[in-house]
């Protein structure tokens, strides 16, 4: 459950909500009921606020649902490419971005709900606008490994459906995925397959190493 943002400050003034707070609880409340479950009023108790709120950021219920799919759109992943693009190896880059997108979908049913919703115009429009974004950054990590264009695109298109398989079985059957250093030995076994050259059952480039410092803040960030 999203928190209370609403924090008496000193002097006894309360601080007003913000846009993203709003956006935030409604993301909360599509990932437990859909978007059914986007309602004034129970968001406002959510919060710990009145209806007077929500009026003066929104204008409806449509234009806090557009706000809370964009505020998904951009922390689940321009954000998440974001922070990784520190890291210089694509190799490395594509197993903190699996570890990562994986653990927290797994954690969280919001992603699952979304897709249980893709009928809903405003929904396929994001969903839409995000898979392209994705598909076409993890295929740009297979590019930057040396996998010609057309290749690097099929192997971001199967590893994106490797995810989508995987978060929707954390949700429905939960004991047929590994747990622990078990799941990170299934993760990796899945992208040195998804890296060998095509026609070949080698070896594949190591995606396990990252610099000390990077698995550190990996470390911080997925306890958080």
């Amino acid at each position: 459950m999203v928190r209370e943002r609403e924090r008496v400050a000193r002097g006894g003034a309360r601080q007003r909500l913000t846009v993203r707070d709003w956006a935030d609880a409604a993301l909360a409340a599509m990932g437990e009921g859909g978007l059914a479950a986007v309602a004034v009023e129970p968001l406002a108790a959510r919060l710990g606020t009145t209806k007077g709120s929500f009026y003066w950021h929104f204008a409806n219920r449509d234009a806090l649902i557009e706000a809370a799919l964009e505020r998904w759109e951009e922390s689940r992943t321009e954000a998440v490419i974001a922070e990784l693009a520190n890291e210089p190896d694509p190799g490395a880059r594509l197993r903190r971005l699996f570890q990562r997108a994986t653990r927290r979908a797994a954690e969280d049913p919001l992603e699952v709900s979304l897709l249980a919703s893709a009928s809903d115009p405003r929904v396929a429009a994001v969903l839409a606008r995000v898979t392209g974004r994705r598909i076409g950054h993890i295929a740009s990590l297979f590019a930057e490994l040396g996998f010609p264009e057309d290749e690097a695109r099929r192997r971001g298109l199967l590893a994106y459906t490797a995810y989508l398989g995987h978060t929707q079985l954390s949700h429905a059957v939960p004991g047929t995925l590994p747990a622990g250093d078990d799941r990170d030995r299934h993760l990796d076994a899945m992208l040195e397959t998804l890296l060998r050259p095509a026609g070949t059952t080698g070896t594949s480039p190591d995606v396990r190493e990252m610099s000390p410092d990077l698995q550190v803040s990996e470390s911080a960030a997925e306890r958080g």
